[in-house]
């Protein structure tokens, strides 16, 4: 991804104001959340807008949002990364991250909520609670977050808002309730009429009163003496409730709902209203838990960090981008103390210091230098090498081994093997792709000795698809690429001996030597042992290294399918040895060809990964997930119930039949369904995949 445009060293942006935030209570932060298509880089467009931030919105047809500069964002009009913007509201400088919608690319959308103190879920009034709705909301409540639930599109033909209400309180809860209520003018224009503060009025739903009444009834509730004093008056005057309000919101027990519509504007000056009035600022929300461990063996202990401006800082880094040109840019939350220019920072338990250089405000790709960020403000840090993903920054020697409670990302199983086009580029591949890997933590890149293969691995199709085609357009680097290959093992069945005689004679000293070893199975796992058992010294001692030099030539290479032999225990019990010709090359050919011989008769079995796999998708597609599981020689091990109306399947499967199985999934679960797996052990391929596999690479022997 291009990191944004840094402007001189010496330059401001005259829009900021030259301090940043005046106070802590002045700020806001909150992560657009939800499933693609909802609308939130429209509606981020709409909120600087509306907020003065911008004179003219953007729009994904034109490629020119704010959110949105990266050119295959652009070209696919879709958001691939994770944005910062920022604007002013009634005094409040409020921060906002635009995050990708595609289950594909969560890698940057869960980050975000590491840097907020609420998530703003939107949601498309046409297309309804979507799969990722429902993920971002649970994520959101298990990191302590407020929740703001966001209904976009309200103008579009046909929806039904009173619907769409009920259905998000039968799916997340009572306690998402309507602050503003949709409603439509005479000429069938859609606004809004906001039901907390006022108390009078109609809207689409009915009285503004009876919604007024209980939102006020949902706040008071958290505190017994509010709800004595609401029986006693018969009602309470919002402006009053501020401090029960931000209580239910970091409870949960109150998860305000607004309509907007990023397109025309309705509902988004109410909407920033919402943010400013009712959200909280970094001394009101639930405090992130980090935690310390102060010694080898010791358990992790929680602290809190203080949204102090005055104590000594702590910030996390939650996002890192690498550009060609501009370097490394750091994404950072500042949690405690004052980060400003010239101060000196650690990285986690580094004991290197360096010196912040320049602190930015991002607009997009546009970064404004600000002297100071304080506790709360999303900013940036530029050409820092050592900044990586999840790095605590601080400047006192007792934060050491200090972290952030680490979020549940989705492990990466789609896997693709990746080569570059020209001989002797490896190592530039190699480097190119661990600056990608860097910047999402949901890719994961490997070197497979057992194939000799580079394999990076995504959360699915689309997300290596981009991959690639960032290599190409932005490193303009070509590769080819092939799914990984199966790491296939070969193991013995049963006992059995072997013997090679060794010689050659052309004209000269010449070669011999003759092992007489024995091989026998090991448990799975069991690795590889070898055994000396020559007596009389029929076999010099200073040969025994080069038999076993021979054996592990066949272990690397196989004996049946040219895949590694493993689980097997070799002993070598005879042999003969030439005052003369006998040398190491003889033996280590000997060794080779004695256990070839003994494989052959052990009955050696090819072995295949056997993998844990574990889906959840909706209910009512488990008969086909649960066939078609079959249909690939899987074993269902058991189910459990899932939130919102899904199911988890746990199962064990052959890795080979699960060759490009998220395609599948999608297509059985009309794309609701995702899969994580772990390696669980071997096990034997069945005999017609092993003679598949053995006439494969007899043939490419003799070739």
């Amino acid at each position: 991804m291009p990191s944004p445009s840094l402007p001189p060293a010496t330059a401001t942006s005259p829009s900021a104001p030259p301090t940043g935030a005046t106070t802590v209570a002045d700020i806001r932060t909150l992560a657009l959340v939800g499933a693609a298509g909802a609308g939130k880089t429209c509606l981020a467009e709409a909120l600087l807008l509306a907020s003065g931030a911008i004179t003219s919105a953007g729009s994904l047809e034109r490629g020119n949002t704010v959110s949105d500069f990266d050119p295959l964002e652009r070209r696919l009009q879709h958001s691939l990364h994770a944005a910062l913007m920022h604007c002013h509201w009634q005094g409040s400088r409020i921060h906002f991250i635009d995050t990708p919608g595609a289950a594909d690319f969560v890698g940057h959308s869960l980050p975000a909520l590491e840097a907020v103190e609420t998530a703003a879920v939107v949601i498309s009034a046409v297309n309804g609670i979507e799969p990722m709705a429902v993920r971002m909301m649970q994520q959101a409540a298990a990191r302590g977050l407020d929740r703001l639930l966001i209904v976009n599109k309200i103008d579009a033909p046909g929806v039904d808002l009173a619907a769409l209400l009920a259905q998000i309180q039968a799916t997340f809860g009572k306690e998402c309730l309507a602050v503003n209520l949709p409603l439509t003018d005479a000429h069938g224009a859609v606004g809004v009429v906001d039901c907390f503060y006022q108390r009078s009025g109609h809207s689409d739903f009915g009285p503004v009163e009876a919604a007024h009444r209980t939102l006020v009834e949902q706040v008071v509730e958290v505190d017994a003496a509010w709800v004595e004093r609401y029986l006693e008056d018969g009602d309470i005057d919002a402006s009053e409730l501020h401090a029960p309000l931000e209580q239910a919101l970091r409870e949960g027990h109150l998860v305000p709902v607004c309509f907007v519509s990023a397109r025309s504007g309705a509902g988004v000056t109410e909407l920033l209203d919402i943010i400013h009035r009712l959200l909280p600022h970094p001394g009101e929300g639930n405090p992130p838990t980090f935690l310390k461990v102060t010694g080898k063996g010791d358990s992790a202990r929680p602290l809190q960090a203080m949204p102090d401006p005055a104590a000594h800082v702590l910030a996390h880094v939650f996002k890192v981008t690498v550009d060609p040109y501009v370097g490394k840019l750091g994404l950072v939350r500042v949690h405690q103390g004052t980060l400003g220019t010239g101060m000196q920072l650690y990285i986690g338990d580094g004991r290197k210091p360096f010196k912040v250089a320049h602190v930015y405000l991002l607009q997009g790709k546009t970064a404004i230098e600000v002297p100071r960020a304080l506790p709360g403000e999303l900013c940036a840090i530029a050409k820092v090498d050592e900044l990586h993903f999840d790095a605590v920054l601080h400047d006192a020697a007792e934060d050491d081994h200090l972290h952030l409670a680490p979020l549940a990302f989705p492990v990466p199983v789609h896997g693709l093997a990746i080569a570059p086009k020209r001989r002797g580029d490896e190592q530039r591949l190699w480097e190119i792709l661990g600056k990608l890997v860097d910047e999402d933590v949901c890719l994961k890149l490997a070197h497979q000795a057992d194939t000799n293969e580079t394999v990076v691995y995504g959360l699915g199709e689309l997300h290596l698809r981009v991959l690639l085609d960032r290599l190409r357009e932005v490193h303009h680097f070509e590769v080819e690429t092939q799914p990984p290959r199966i790491a296939y093992r070969e193991t013995a069945t049963t006992v059995a001996e072997g013997q090679h005689r060794h010689k050659k004679q052309s004209g000269g000293a010449g070669q011999f030597g003759e092992v007489k070893l024995r091989v026998e199975p090991l448990p799975r796992g069991g690795g590889f042992e070898f055994v000396d058992a020559v007596k009389g010294g029929v076999i010099p001692s200073v040969y025994i290294p080069a038999v076993e030099k021979g054996v592990r030539e066949v272990l690397a290479a196989g004996a049946i399918s040219g895949h590694p032999v493993v689980d097997v225990r070799v002993t070598v019990l005879d042999g003969k040895h030439h005052s003369v010709d006998s040398k190491e090359i003889a033996f280590v050919t000997a060794g080779r060809k004695a256990l070839l011989a003994a494989m052959r008769e052990a009955r050696p079995v090819v072995l295949e990964p056997i993998v844990d796999i574990e889906i959840t998708a909706p209910a009512a597609t488990m008969g086909d997930i649960t066939g078609d599981l079959a249909a690939r020689r899987g074993q269902i091990a058991g189910t459990d119930n899932g939130l919102a109306g899904s199911m988890v399947v746990r199962a064990q499967a052959p890795l080979s039949a699960l060759a490009g199985y998220q395609t599948r999934l999608n297509a059985l679960t009309s794309g609701e369904g995702h899969y994580t797996l772990a390696l669980s052990h071997y096990d034997a391929v069945p005999p017609a995949v092993q003679q598949q596999l053995v006439a494969g690479w007899q043939a490419h022997d003799d070739d």
